[in-house]
């Protein structure tokens, strides 16, 4: 399947095989905190997850399974694979070395809800034209709402076709029935308590009385609110991301004992703030820290945090990366012990990222979208390990997930999909041409080609210009230098992929 009709041009690309060993958890951290110094038999760069990939396997086709895991804010330049010397993700790096990885892949939309909505119906949210406020809803941005009961989902259209259908994830936004997250899903495990979930009443809760967030007094609630819902924990067990991966983990044994296919969807929220992951795996990163923790630090200007609270802020989001890649681990441990890798698509990306003080910004304001917001990783594993170890740079996006997993089984969604099919990469073709991308974020957006960046608000002021082969790291704004290049990219990229004007409510 193929949407809209893109031309496909023939590449050449090799197979890679990989092996290794398994690390317990208590050897991981040793590795994980020495670097991880241990190698695979093949130089696979982290413990054996992965098993070696078979001479022959399935090609696709409606008998292969499929996993999707989608790691909240986990920001591309935090993972080992994309560059990152000084974080641990062993698990992350051995997964792309068996993955196609793409090097310029972005969410059609943010936040969590709107780039959900892309990755479960293969269709663009932004720019937004159909949002309203919805009742009962607290996050106010553009483009949070359900998914529309006119679209389609990506498991009611597998789960038509004879697949099982699982989803598990502790992503509170997704919870609400009137959401629509559910839907077409025979078995869904919602996890309670993640951020300011109404899961536990505040005053039964000892933590508190804990250091509370620095300087967000509206945000001390939601702390509360979190320390109650977690006041029981005992064990590293009891945290969210391991939590959620095991619970995936019993997914996939009662799956594999069926008779038919399965389509399963790990979401985990973590590595969302507040970032609180055990000790041992700050440690790794931070010791000797004696001050209040900045556990969900105020989004906007990081002005208010001297340099001592941001190197701490920077340690526990490392640390929270860190535990979601060893879960990551348990999980991939647990389809290689049931063989599932010789008949299973694995899909894995994020949503965004968040700022961690880079251009004076903590967290992931509307109008700060520089790359550590924008930038996520995102790894396409194929059964017989097509493509394992390289990468593209093609414009991968949250709406090519579903057209990319029903091109891979053949099978045509009942609507076109704005989303484009990726698998055709893994058999050496090209999908459609994109010359540039778009993405929209509540009241502002942003658009790149191979030479420059710029977002703006939705009206094209305040623009910020980058050039992106010179500054990667978008530094320098040029705007003002090149207020025609701005013009042309807010009216040739951005209205034209808008359909127009762009909505204000």
């Amino acid at each position: 399947m193929m949407a809209r009709g893109g031309k496909r041009r023939r590449k050449g690309m090799k197979t890679k095989k990989v092996s290794g060993q398994t690390l317990p958890r208590r050897e991981f951290l040793k590795v994980a905190a020495a670097g991880v110094a241990v190698l695979g038999a093949a130089g696979c760069g982290r413990p054996d997850i992965l098993p070696n990939l078979p001479d022959r396997a399935p090609i696709g086709g409606q008998d292969t399974n499929v996993v999707v895991v989608i790691i909240d804010t986990l920001r591309k330049d935090h993972v080992g694979a994309y560059g990152n010397t000084w974080i641990k993700t062993p698990n992350l790096d051995a997964l792309a070395k068996e993955s196609l990885r793409f090097t310029r892949a972005y969410p059609e939309s943010i936040p969590t809800i709107c780039a959900r909505r892309a990755i479960h119906t293969g269709l663009r949210t932004w720019p937004f034209r159909n949002w309203h406020l919805y009742k009962g809803i607290s996050v106010v941005r553009y483009g949070w709402q359900p998914i529309p009961e006119e679209q389609t989902t990506l498991a009611e259209i597998l789960q038509e076709k004879g697949y099982e259908t699982l989803f598990v994830t502790d992503t509170q936004h997704q919870f609400q029935a009137s959401m629509n997250f559910q839907r077409g899903f025979d078995a869904f495990d919602f996890i309670r308590g993640q951020t300011a979930d109404s899961y536990k009443p505040i005053w039964t809760s000892p933590r508190e009385r804990r250091r509370v967030v620095l300087k967000r007094p509206a945000g001390v609630g939601g702390m509360r609110r979190y320390f109650a819902n977690t006041a029981g924990r005992s064990s590293e067990e009891d945290w969210f991301a391991p939590k959620v991966f095991a619970r995936a983990s019993e997914y996939l044994e009662a799956a594999s004992k069926g008779d038919r296919p399965f389509f399963l969807v790990v979401d985990s929220y973590d590595t969302h703030e507040p970032w609180d992951p055990p000790e041992e795996y700050v440690s790794l990163y931070d010791a000797g820290y004696n001050g209040r923790e900045p556990y969900w630090p105020t989004e906007g200007s990081s002005r208010y945090l001297t340099d001592r609270q941001l190197k701490r802020v920077r340690a526990l989001y490392a640390a929270e990366v860190t535990m979601v890649d060893r879960w990551l681990g348990t999980f991939l441990d647990k389809m290689s012990e049931l063989k599932l890798f010789e008949n299973t698509l694995l899909i894995l990306l994020s949503d965004h990222g968040s700022s961690h003080g880079e251009h004076g910004i903590v967290g992931k304001p509307t109008y700060a979208l520089w790359p550590e917001v924008t930038d996520i990783p995102y790894f396409i594993r194929h059964p017989e390990g097509k493509c394992a170890g390289k990468t593209s740079d093609y414009y991968a996006s949250t709406h090519d997930v579903a057209p990319t997993i029903l091109g891979f089984l053949g099978i045509e969604p009942p609507e076109p999909m704005d989303g484009q099919d990726l698998s055709v990469l893994l058999n050496g073709e090209e999908p459609e041409e994109r010359g540039h991308f778009t993405l929209g974020y509540h009241n502002h957006v942003w658009t790149r080609d191979d030479r420059y960046t710029m977002f703006s608000r939705n009206d094209g002021t305040e623009a910020k210009l980058y050039d992106v082969r010179e500054d990667p790291g978008m530094k320098n704004d040029v705007a003002r230098a090149y207020s025609d290049i701005v013009e042309r990219m807010f009216d040739e990229y951005v209205l034209k992929d808008a359909g127009g004007a762009l909505p204000t409510y």
